[in-house]
């Protein structure tokens, strides 16, 4: 068999009726969530629905996380909000383009490596933040409800779990719609529906390039914003991917990743739609329903039109109620309840940095500010406890050895002063940097001074142990006079 062929199949039809059933529930649940993420950033329903379309079939031939689901997000949403009110909705398409061209740029100049820079504390409290943003995202559809409302989210629940231990041939979550929904249908019952949030239009997205004059003024209004949505979606969908790959025991090309959002993003503004990442919600819904390759992503984006081309008006009819409880089940399954059982074993400031990332995102609902908090407290706290410079002394006829021990940075460079007494030492002077390393301009500044300080008094200071790293930045700055002088 010929090589494309052979990878062909092991990337799309590996999972074959996996990913089909896969890609239509999530399809079932991306409706209502592309309405809802189009009235947060006030555009018409159809922008979110295009988006959600455009965005989920692209990153399927573009992305590096098979099985991953991409489209209009809440997190994106909140970011156009001023946008869209200041200038329109032709603005936020001009944006949504430029979005995907700095993406782009990422992927090809590899920004994707940086995800390992996000600690797992971290991790655990984006996770959890995102699980209680999607529980609380369902609350407002249960203001002013009935009894009904209730009962029939516990029924869809009852079906969500119960399904499996009886079959689990179908996706517990597509049985839990179609069931409560034909129920519904049935009965006759008066329930808040997909069309309470918004009008589907029966339309294609046709391709147009946004109505705004190509200037630079143009530039500097969707610039900003382009460059935070930008960040915003290739966080969430690094995090995402990372989630993934741990949940099924694979790896992803993050770089592949972030440039196959950019080509998506750019799409989705050519073709009506508003900015999207990465969905962690329907990403886990996807995989917890069978999903694994990049079909279902496919399969996702399509259904989405036909449902709205083809069945739209019995779409608009599908009670929230089903939805509601498909979505709790996400928050449910989302969130690591390891990590509270785990909080007393754990070092109290890993414990600080999750819950401190978890109330940020929870607080703000902007999962960067959240994760940008939680990765500065891990540098401060990891600095913290290795800022730890031991300096011992020994004099041997005539000699004064100071022996180094620890890491020599910014902030050790003052017990390493403090521990050195120039006045009071004989006329030769040994550092021993064995036990050591050195990692920055600060700690050969301070190592610059002290020699210099030496040399004033007539003394000799040497330098002696340094591993090849240390002694390679040494050689580059130099211990004459200290940088500064």
């Amino acid at each position: 068999m010929h090589p494309s062929l052979t990878n062909f199949r092991s990337t799309w039809l590996f999972n074959l009726r996996g990913d089909v059933l896969a890609g239509i529930t999530v399809a079932l649940a991306l409706i209502p969530e592309a309405i809802a993420f189009s009235i947060i950033a006030d555009v018409d329903p159809m922008v979110g629905l295009y988006a959600s379309f455009c965005i989920a079939v692209t990153i399927a031939f573009t992305g590096g996380r098979p099985g991953m689901i991409s489209a209009a997000t809440g997190a994106m949403a909140l970011v156009m909000v001023t946008l869209v009110a200041d200038h329109g909705l032709e603005y936020l398409l001009a944006a949504t383009i430029l979005t995907g061209f700095l993406q782009f740029i990422a992927g090809v100049l590899k920004l994707g490596r940086f995800i390992t820079f996000v600690p797992h504390p971290v991790m655990l409290g984006f996770v959890n933040a995102l699980a209680i943003l999607i529980f609380q995202a369902q609350l407002p559809q249960f203001e002013g409800a009935t009894w009904l409302m209730y009962a029939l989210v516990g029924l869809t629940l009852v079906i969500i779990y119960g399904l499996p231990r009886l079959t689990r041939a179908l996706p517990s979550a597509l049985m839990g719609i179609v069931l409560v929904t034909a129920l519904v249908f049935t009965t006759g019952w008066e329930l808040k529906t997909v069309g309470d949030m918004g009008t589907i239009t029966r339309t294609l997205p046709m391709f147009a390039l946004p109505q705004v004059p190509f200037n630079l003024e143009t530039l500097r209004i969707i610039f900003p914003y382009a460059l935070t949505l930008a960040m915003v979606g290739m966080l969430e969908s690094l995090l995402t991917a990372q989630l993934l790959d741990e949940m099924t025991d694979t790896r992803s090309d993050k770089n592949q990743e972030i440039r196959g959002q950019g080509i998506a993003n750019a799409i989705a503004g050519c073709f009506g739609g508003m900015a999207g990442c990465a969905m962690i919600g329907q990403s886990v819904i996807n995989v917890k329903s069978g999903g694994r390759g990049r079909l279902s992503a496919l399969v996702a984006g399509i259904f989405l039109m036909v449902l709205i081309l083809a069945f739209g008006d019995v779409v608009m009819r599908i009670p929230m109620a089903a939805l509601v409880g498909v979505m709790i089940m996400v928050s449910v399954g989302t969130f690591n309840w390891n990590s509270l059982l785990q909080m007393r074993r754990v070092p109290v400031g890993d414990s600080v940095v999750m819950l401190s990332t978890v109330a940020t995102v929870v607080y703000t609902h902007d999962l960067a500010k959240g994760v940008a908090l939680g990765v500065a407290l891990s540098a401060i706290i990891f600095g913290w406890r290795i800022a730890r410079l031991k300096v011992v002394s020994e004099l041997s006829e005539g000699t004064k050895n100071y022996r180094v021990s620890g890491q020599f940075f910014f902030a050790t460079c003052t017990a390493f002063t403090e521990s050195l007494t120039p006045l009071d030492d004989p006329d030769t002077v040994i550092l021993d940097f064995g036990d050591s390393h050195i990692w920055d301009l600060s700690a050969v500044n301070a190592i610059a001074r002290q020699r210099e300080k030496y040399e004033s008094l007539g003394k000799t200071l040497r330098v002696v142990g340094l591993n090849p790293e240390s002694q390679k930045l040494v050689d580059r700055v130099g211990l004459g006079a200290p940088a500064g002088h």
